[in-house]
């Protein structure tokens, strides 16, 4: 049997991460001045300052906003992400706008804490950086002329999508928590996830078996299935392919992950052969013409390939404990990292509502977007954007109110009615004058039953626990 060949796959990964990229950088752009504007909740200048103050350089902290952090900079690096994702997705340039891209990328993750600090942020930066030694040292990368992948440069995404997925599985064994351990962690997921979807409440509501049953496949595709990247086989790497492209959408249609289920499934076109594309029929005029051979000399393109398959390997050795320092020196590049998704289980769904008055007796919620609030709304879908304050705002309510600082200056700014904060949220309640007060009420959220939601109307029953965060005030005039 001949030896499969890579190129059809690689050509649609790269137009794919292109379009990642592309909705990645909208994304946030979208959101920026409200986010780390210079009237933003957490100002990147601010970040910025503090930084330099501390004696950190750009080496210590890589991004392009040490040349600027204000609103005209944010547009600047997110029209500039816009452009190169573009570049990418046309396959014009592809190996010189994968480079810029992933500088750019870097730049917003370093920027934007805490509201960057997502593992698909970094797999995003990781993923772009490796491509670069994927994509075709052409002007334009067309279908019918599309280079085979130095094996190498195919090797390194193989093992980020090994690593990626098999430590996913691990850190849930590893953590101890007893609802993965014994397979009933999918009964508290849909509920506690941070943004649960329509199809979402509908899972939760499966019988306890039905649960159990989904999370050993989990385990399965997580933990055996990887390594059918190894095996030299055809059908186990398209085995593979299926079985975490299946997993993928799942996870995508009973909840809201962004652009990661996107990205993960582009990873899985990279291990499907030219035979098996072109007995799909694919709708691209050249596909079954042979791919030429790539310009650059292969030692350009295998011995940096190398090097980073190298450097990845130890990374993911160093994330099971042992040599971390040998990596320390990596880490602010976001570049090689280690991952692993819900190692613990929440099992309980704390929500944060924040809430304005005029005169500190009558008081209306602000609602969000996205996250649950109304208990009569139905839970939404917002892939592949992310609402990065929803997000976060999710994160905060598993702890105190001292370990999200960030909250405080949120509230600070509803007080002074801030336009690009606002524009975070669905619902302003006070839309001619900003409330005197701002407070943040805990509860306890789950889903209803069918019965309830028969009986009420509501996706969710709620109950008060008790202040988050102490009032704020806004000075009297």
């Amino acid at each position: 049997m001949d030896r499969p060949r890579y190129a059809l796959g690689s050509w649609l990964y790269l137009r794919l991460l292109g379009a990642v990229l592309l909705i990645a950088f909208v994304s946030f752009w979208v959101q920026a001045h409200g986010l780390v504007g210079e009237r933003g909740i957490a100002p990147a200048g601010e970040l910025i300052a503090r930084l330099d103050r501390a004696g950190v350089g750009f080496f210590d902290h890589p991004t392009l906003a040490w040349l600027g952090a204000g609103n005209t900079a944010l547009h600047a690096i997110c029209a500039a992400g816009v452009v190169c994702a573009l570049l990418v997705t046309l396959g014009v340039v592809t190996p010189y706008a994968l480079f810029a891209s992933w500088l750019l990328y870097l730049s917003v993750v370093n920027l934007g804490f805490p509201f960057t600090a997502f593992q698909w942020d970094t797999l995003l930066v990781e993923a772009t950086f490796a491509s670069i030694f994927l994509a075709p040292m052409r002007v334009i990368d067309r279908l019918r002329d599309t280079s085979e992948p130095e094996p190498l440069a195919r090797w390194l995404l193989w093992a980020l999508l090994f690593r990626f997925m098999f430590r996913s599985g691990v850190v849930k064994l590893m953590s101890g928590d007893p609802t993965w351990a014994d397979l009933s962690a999918l009964e508290h997921h849909y509920e506690t996830q941070p943004l649960p979807s329509v199809l979402g409440w509908y899972a939760y509501q499966l019988p306890a078996w039905a649960q159990e049953a989904s999370a050993a496949l989990m385990f399965l595709t997580e933990l055996v299935v990887p390594f059918l990247i190894f095996v030299p086989s055809r059908w186990a790497r398209r085995t593979a392919a299926a079985g975490f492209t299946g997993l993928m959408l799942l996870i995508a249609l009973t909840g809201n992950y962004c652009f990661f289920n996107l990205l993960a499934i582009g990873f899985c076109l990279t291990l499907l052969d030219d035979d098996l594309l072109r007995r799909l029929r694919l709708p691209f005029r050249g596909a079954d013409v042979e791919p030429r051979p790539d310009p650059l000399p292969p030692l350009a393109r295998r011995i940096p390939a190398g090097i980073a398959l190298a450097l990845g390997a130890l990374v993911f050795l160093t994330g099971f404990g042992a040599g971390r320092s040998l990596t320390a020196w990596l880490d602010p590049f976001r570049t090689f990292n280690n991952y692993g998704l819900f190692a613990v289980m929440t099992t309980e769904r704390p929500e944060i509502v924040v809430e304005g008055s005029r005169d500190g007796v009558v008081w209306e919620p602000y609602v969000f977007e996205y996250k649950p609030g109304p208990v009569d709304r139905r839970p939404l879908y917002n892939q592949p954007h992310q609402p990065r304050l929803d997000w976060q705002m999710w994160f905060a309510a598993l702890g105190s109110h001292r370990q999200s600082p960030w909250l405080r200056r949120f509230m600070q700014r509803l007080l002074e009615g801030e336009p690009a904060v606002l524009d975070l949220l669905e619902h302003d309640p006070f839309p001619d004058e900003p409330p005197r007060y701002v407070r943040a009420v805990l509860y306890d959220y789950r889903f209803t039953t069918f019965e309830e939601r028969e009986r009420t109307g509501a996706w969710w029953h709620r109950e008060e626990r008790g202040l988050f965060a102490p009032v704020l005030a806004r000075p009297a005039p």
